[in-house]
C-alpha cells in the first residue's frame, strides 16, 4: 500500500484511538455510584447534570428505537444488491468489490455492539421495563452513523441523477442528526454514551471510506 492510501487510513485510526481514550477516562474519571440501583458512572458530575438538564422522554425513546429499523433497512437492502450480484454474475467474486466490503463493515459493527453488550461500560440512568440495561456505547446511535453515511457513499457513487443524490444527502443528515439528538434528549443514555458513539462510528465509517477509495487507486 502506497503513502496516499495509508494516509487516507489515519483520520480513521485517529477516531478509534480517541474513542479507546474516552473509554479508559469514562472508567477512570469522576467515577461514582451515582446511576440506577447505585451503578458506577464515570464523568459523573457532567452526566448528571446533563440528565437532570433533559430529563427523560419515553415518547421520543419509543419513537427513535422504532426509527433505528431504517439504518436495518439500508443494510438488508445492499445485502439484498450484494446477493443480486451473486446470483446475476454466478460468482461471489463478481460482486462489486465495495459492496463485498460494505458487508464486511456491517459484520465489524454488529461486533462493536455484541462486544459492549458483554462487557458493559456503563450501564442507563434509567430501568428499562424493570431491568439495568449496557448504555455504552448507544447502540442505536452508533448504528445510525455507522450505516446511513454509507447510504449516502454509495447513492453519490452509483447515482447519476443530481437531484437524487441531493436528496439521499438532505435525508441522510436530517434523519441522522434527529435520531443522535432524540437519543441525548430522550433521557435513556448517559451523554458519554453518545459521544462514544459518534467517535466509533465516524472512526469506522472513515475506515470503510478509505478502503473504497483505495482499490479504486
Amino acid at each position: 500500500m502506497n503513502h496516499r492510501k495509508q494516509k487516507g487510513f489515519l483520520p480513521g485510526g485517529a477516531l478509534v484511538l480517541a474513542f479507546i481514550l474516552w473509554t479508559i477516562l469514562i472508567q477512570t474519571v469522576d467515577v461514582r455510584p451515582v446511576g440506577v440501583n447505585g451503578t458506577n458512572i464515570g464523568f459523573a458530575a457532567v452526566n448528571t447534570w446533563f440528565h437532570r438538564l433533559t430529563g427523560v422522554h419515553m415518547g421520543l425513546y419509543t419513537v427513535t428505537d422504532w426509527l433505528g429499523l431504517v439504518p436495518i433497512a439500508v443494510c438488508v437492502g445492499f445485502g439484498l444488491l450484494g446477493l443480486s450480484q451473486w446470483i446475476r454474475r454466478r460468482s461471489i467474486a463478481r460482486v462489486d468489490r465495495d459492496i463485498l466490503l460494505l458487508g464486511v463493515y456491517y459484520i465489524l459493527v454488529i461486533l462493536g455492539y455484541l462486544i459492549f453488550e458483554m462487557i458493559p461500560i456503563n450501564y442507563r440512568p434509567i430501568l428499562i421495563d424493570g431491568a439495568v440495561e449496557a448504555s455504552y456505547p448507544s447502540s442505536t446511535t452508533l448504528l445510525v452513523l455507522s450505516v446511513m453515511p454509507t447510504l449516502l457513499f454509495q447513492i453519490n457513487r452509483r447515482a447519476k441523477s443530481q437531484t437524487v443524490r441531493r436528496m439521499t444527502a438532505a435525508f441522510v443528515i436530517l434523519f441522522s442528526a434527529f435520531m443522535v439528538i432524540g437519543r441525548l434528549v430522550a433521557g435513556v443514555h448517559w451523554l458519554t454514551d453518545i459521544v462514544g458513539s459518534v467517535l466509533l462510528s465516524a472512526g469506522l465509517y472513515s475506515w470503510y471510506r478509505a478502503a473504497v477509495l483505495a482499490m479504486a487507486v
